[in-house]
């Protein structure tokens, strides 16, 4: 099943080009759950044979992605705590989910965007409670193109180098989301221990 789904994004990838990576990435990074480790890695792969090339496919990946993460956010933005509260319990979202997520964003909206892009199952939402607490535009922008250029990046090396041994990729993609999810981890206690002794210092 995953051979014939790689090789319909090849197909699609080859037929549409550049254009349709930004594309599949957008949907990747919108509501719609399509995952980008079957559209950047055989992108890359097609880099690795001369046919794409590896920097655009990169730079349009990431540029999807943030268009993607732009439109949860207006959408969250515009429809706001009435539309996800009569709504959201389809969602799984609750009123107390959106309090709750409102103050947090308002202290860590930044860390909680950079690193939400880089773990999977989360980084096609983390938009919307950025959109909902009406988070800077421009820091929502620069941390959501950070962690998903560094995903991107990724994906792209992965496809370039082990793109033609499906086993191996399949492999490569569990151990670099072990990786990722120790990285994010480093990365939140790093923040913690330095904003918590930050404010010793202010005392």
């Amino acid at each position: 099943m995953l051979y014939e789904v790689v090789q319909f994004i090849v197909s699609t990838v080859g037929k549409m080009g550049y254009g349709g990576i930004v594309a599949l990435m957008f949907l990747e990074s919108s509501f719609f759950p399509f995952p980008s480790e079957v559209v950047i890695p055989p992108a890359a792969y097609l880099a690795s044979k001369g046919e794409m090339n590896l920097y655009l496919v990169i730079i349009c990946g990431t540029i999807g992605s943030l268009l993607g993460a732009i439109f949860n956010y207006y959408i969250a933005l515009y429809l706001g705590r009435p539309f996800f509260l009569k709504y959201g319990r389809y969602f799984f979202i609750t009123e107390k989910s959106i309090n709750s997520a409102e103050r947090f964003f308002e202290k860590h909206g930044h860390i909680s965007t950079f690193v939400g892009r880089l773990l999977p199952g989360i980084r096609q939402y983390i938009s919307l409670p950025a959109g909902i607490a009406k988070m800077n535009i421009f820091l929502f922008c620069l941390f959501t193109l950070i962690g998903a250029g560094i995903w991107v990046i990724v994906l792209a090396l992965l496809g370039y180098f082990f793109g033609m041994h499906e086993d191996i990729l399949k492999q490569k993609l569990h151990s670099v989301t072990i990786l990722m999810i120790l990285f994010v981890a480093l990365i939140i206690f790093l923040y913690v221990f330095f904003r918590r002794k930050n404010q010793r210092r202010s005392l």
